[in-house]
């Protein structure tokens, strides 16, 4: 299967908390990657991931946090 990665900078503009996390994120833009696979007939949502923290905060430690589809489906809808 044949795959492809988007990647989008989402700006938020107060902190946020994402499902299944405890800790608040800080406001800013946080990249998110889109990973998408090939059928024969189209390509189909495989996983998305958003980097933390914002993209702005000098940190030593980032993580690559695995999006929900409800999530995803928000932030793809927010972009336009």
């Amino acid at each position: 299967m044949a795959s492809r990665t988007t990647q989008t900078v989402v700006h938020f503009s107060s902190a946020f908390r994402l499902p299944g996390f405890e800790a608040w994120q800080p406001a800013g833009d946080c990249r998110v990657d889109r990973f998408r696979g090939s059928s024969r007939l189209a390509w189909r949502r495989v996983d998305a991931f958003i980097h933390l923290p914002a993209i702005a905060l000098q940190s030593s430690a980032q993580q690559m946090v695995q999006l929900s589809p409800a999530v995803d489906a928000a932030l793809e809808k927010d972009l336009g």
